[in-house]
This record gives C-alpha cells, structure tokens and sequence, in this order.
C-alpha cells in the first residue's frame, strides 16, 4: 500500500496540495483555501468506510457533504467505488454498507453534472456530455 500511495504522490503535478482526511471531508470542501481551486476526492468509498467505522450518521454525513459539493463553483471530482454490481454481501453490516455506498453515489451523481463509469480504464458517460 505504502508503494501505490507513494506511486499516486509522484504522479500528481508539483503543485497539486494532498490532504488525507479520513472523516470531516465536508470541512475541506467548505475551506476558504479550497475556494477557487479544483478538488478531487478520493475516495468516496474509503471515506464511508470511516464514517461506518467511528460509527457516524451516515445520513447526516451524506446530506452535509452533497449539499457542500453542490454549493462549490470550482470544478470537483469525486471518485467513488460501485460495490453493487456484485454479490449480495452475506453478513448484515456488509449489506448495509452497500446499501449505504449505493445510496452516496445516487446522491451525488444526482448533484453532479457529469458522471462517468470507468470499467477496464474506459469511461463510459452516464450523465453530462
């Protein structure tokens, strides 16, 4: 892991800023030095993980950070995992995850204005042209 976060570091331009914030992703949306600045996001599915993890409300969470994203003018793009196109988790916590994750995506291409799948590095544009 340490090797791909290293890979992703030195791949980004020179002046991009990293922050790693595992839970109050919402505050870096708001941030007065993000204002005027493209923001990506990635990713959306570790984030709910967190969220899941320090045992948030996920509802309200999600709700705060759509309506941050969608309050934002810069361009911002989030990148988030689909977990539902395959098998029906089998413990319940995994299901309510998917169901969680399922629900952030539809909440977010929604307010989104271009949303594109990505499968074996190919794009395929869902929403926006």
């Amino acid at each position: 892991m340490r090797e791909r976060i290293a890979r992703h570091r030195a791949d980004r331009p020179a002046g991009w800023i990293t922050i790693e914030e595992p839970l109050a992703l919402t505050a870096i949306l708001t941030r007065p030095e993000a204002a005027g600045h493209c923001v990506v996001v990635d990713c959306l599915t570790l984030w709910l993980s967190n969220l899941f993890e320090h045992r948030r409300d996920i509802g309200r969470e999600t709700e705060q950070f759509v309506a941050a994203f969608s309050d934002r003018v810069p361009p911002t793009i989030l990148v988030s995992n689909e977990i539902g196109l395959g098998l029906v988790p089998e413990t319940a916590l995994g299901r309510d995850f998917r169901d969680a994750q399922g629900r952030l995506n539809q909440r977010i291409a929604a307010a989104a204005d271009r949303v594109e799948f990505v499968a074996a590095g190919l794009p395929l544009v869902l929403k926006g042209g």
